[in-house]
């Protein structure tokens, strides 16, 4: 992997500490790009940077606009890709979540994407790619995940927009949308639920495996790699569509 001095194009990630933000980066990285790695944490990204020589850190805060400038000073390449995957609270059903927990979610996933992609704007070019982590839950809603059933299903319809505002200069938009993901917050999702059920925490994980054809939970580096596939060339032709990894848990049509 090249130093970050030394690649010629980059790709810039937010939510670039969590757990699809570490498998993310590992591809674009092997892809031969230098990544510039967005999160709140400066000891986090810190850490992330000295690990990777192809990574630079940007310590910016995506819920608000300060973060235009911020992720703008940090980019002086041409963009590749943009990737947009930070998470939300997971703050109760529909009936309980507190209402600023929603118009958080939203402001997170969508104001986040549009702030990324303003920040970069001047550095996309024909075979850019703005993707979005979105997720299951935005296509098949569930009583008991508001907040990320409402934001992500308006992350579909951002990008849906986003493709075609961007389809004259050749840059492509996707949303990839993954199922409940194997990860640590996961977990503590599951052993909370199970808590208020007075159930095991396996249960409750094998209930949602149950819920897919597959019986089984995305990973991460299922994601990682939907990501890099679109940097293929052959990608030109896919816009402002949604990549469904959720394992067969979506029942609907299309």
């Amino acid at each position: 992997m090249k130093p970050f001095a030394e690649c010629p194009e980059i790709a810039v990630l937010v939510g670039a500490t969590g757990a699809f933000g570490n498998a993310i980066g590992r591809r674009l990285l092997a892809a031969g790009l230098g990544v510039v790695a967005v999160a709140r944490s400066a000891d986090s990204l810190l850490a992330l940077a000295a690990e990777q020589p192809g990574v630079r850190a940007c310590v910016a805060n995506i819920a608000a606009d300060t973060a235009i400038a911020a992720i703008k000073a940090a980019i002086d390449k041409p963009v590749r890709m943009v990737v947009h995957g930070p998470g939300v609270a997971v703050a109760g059903g529909i009936l309980t979540a507190p209402t600023e927990s929603l118009v958080d979610a939203v402001n997170i996933k969508v104001g986040g994407l549009l702030r990324l992609v303003r920040a970069v704007d001047e550095q996309l070019g024909a075979g850019s790619r703005i993707v979005a982590i979105g997720g299951h839950y935005g296509l098949e809603p569930t009583a008991y995940a508001a907040a990320a059933g409402v934001a992500n299903a308006a992350i579909l319809n951002a990008v849906r927009q986003l493709s075609l505002a961007y389809g004259a200069r050749g840059i492509t938009a996707h949303t990839i949308a993954p199922g409940p993901a194997d990860t640590e917050r996961l977990h503590r999702v599951a052993a909370s639920r199970a808590e208020q059920r007075g159930c095991a925490v396996d249960d409750v994980l094998d209930e949602l495996r149950a819920e897919s054809s597959l019986g089984a939970l995305t990973t991460p580096e299922q994601v990682a790699w939907a990501v890099a596939l679109l940097l293929d060339r052959e990608a030109d032709a896919m816009t402002g569509s949604c990549l469904m990894l959720d394992a067969g848990r979506r029942r609907g049509l299309p």
